[in-house]
């Protein structure tokens, strides 16, 4: 049992943003008592468990990129305390034996997604996947180009009241483009995605989700544009969350001159107004959240020409410590309304319940944002970050060996 005082806790349920002493004990929250061996907390951070929206896992089928076990390692050494899974796997997680399966594997941290569609073609097992409880919600990860279909999922699925994350994405539009569509993307010799890939789509769920009024996630977001039709849907009292990743809120066209491969994304990262917008959706709750998106690849797959490199970086280990030196250090956001979109609006977005700093709360994250370390071993087994190598600021600390 350790008490740690002057250490400063944020809780965002409760706009609590305080230097205090606290005691855990086994990695739970206990009350503050006499006895417990007292360490000095001055300038840790306390806050609730982290909770990410989505990321991907290579077990099964990709088992060279990241196991169940590797996943849950990077997400306790990120801070992460739930972690939500796409259905990216193969076999894909689109019916009740492989979420089972995967369910099983886990420790509890990764939850998994069930797949909306099969191949995007026709509805999965929906009913019987809802009725067993073994997914947070559904998601297919990827875009669903045909509206017809989608139309019917969404008028099919209101009854079940369980999450669905869309991503507004049109594949079709994208051709050969590898970043924005901008002067940057000229200079560096890039094919230019056009925000209208994005925001297209966007604007026919919102259409949608309109006309039939079911609850919808909209994942990925990354343009201004897309943040004024949030906006404006918002207002409009539809039934929508959003979120954007990390790395879009972080990094942008300009980064992209070095062309690393690591830096290929779909969506590409925006250009500055787009990154500007972005920052500003999350401190006004326009995008409520802040997902990871951790995508794990081999040092094989990933080093290759930028055009040729696939689609995605890891972030579990990472996020935090950039996000705050990034964010929170310059101004951007408070500490506050940075745990808010990493914590309890996740949560909220799939319907679950926050995480507090209650006693007995066992989902805690104890951060040190001065801690300088080197990105050269992570708890993944990829190395796919544009930051490998270099020296960051900030890491979290195991709070369950206390």
């Amino acid at each position: 049992m350790i008490q740690i005082e002057q250490v400063r806790v944020i809780d965002p349920t409760i706009d609590r943003d305080e230097i205090t002493t606290v005691t855990i004990d086994q990695g739970k929250l206990v009350e503050n008592i006499g006895g417990a061996e007292a360490i000095d907390g001055r300038g840790l951070i306390l806050g609730p468990g982290l909770v990410d929206l989505y990321s991907h896992c290579g077990e099964p089928g990709f088992e060279e990129r990241e196991t169940i076990a590797s996943l849950t390692n990077s997400a306790f050494a990120g801070g992460f305390s739930r972690v939500m899974v796409l259905p990216s796997t193969q076999p894909a997680l689109d019916n009740p034996a492989s979420l089972l399966w995967f369910q099983q594997q886990g420790s509890g941290v990764l939850k998994p997604w069930a797949a909306l569609t099969q191949a995007g073609e026709k509805l999965t097992e929906v009913g019987e996947i809802a009725a067993q409880g073994i997914a947070v919600g559904f998601t297919d990860g990827k875009a669903i180009a045909n509206l017809s279909l989608l139309r019917r999922l969404l008028e099919y699925m209101q009854p079940l009241k369980m999450p669905i994350a869309l991503w507004p994405n049109d594949v079709s539009m994208t051709g050969a483009g590898l970043a924005r569509e901008g002067t940057l993307a000229l200079r560096y010799g890039l094919p230019g995605i056009p925000s209208f890939v994005e925001t297209a789509p966007l604007a026919a769920i919102l259409e949608l989700v309109r006309e039939i009024g079911t609850p919808v996630h909209l994942m990925r977001i990354s343009t201004a544009r897309s943040v004024a039709l949030l906006q404006a849907a918002k207002a409009e009292g539809l039934p929508i969350t959003a979120s954007t990743t990390w790395l879009h809120l972080l990094y942008e066209t300009k980064d992209l001159a070095d062309y690393s491969p690591s830096l290929r994304l779909s969506p590409p990262v925006g250009n500055a107004g787009d990154r500007a917008a972005l920052i500003e959706a999350v401190k006004t709750g326009v995008i409520d959240a802040i997902a990871i998106d951790h995508s794990a690849y081999t040092y094989e797959e990933k080093t290759v020409a930028f055009g040729e490199a696939p689609l995605g970086a890891l972030g579990l280990e990472l996020a935090l410590p950039m996000l705050w030196q990034g964010l929170v250090e310059t101004g951007h956001l408070t500490a506050l309304e940075l745990w808010r979109s990493l914590s309890p609006n996740p949560a909220r977005c799939l319907n679950q319940t926050p995480g507090t700093l209650a006693v007995g709360a066992t989902e805690l994250t104890l951060f040190d944002p001065r801690e300088v370390w080197k990105v050269d071993r992570l708890a993944s087994l990829s190395q796919n970050t544009d930051l490998w190598g270099r020296s960051i600021q900030g890491r979290v600390k195991d709070h369950r060996a206390f």
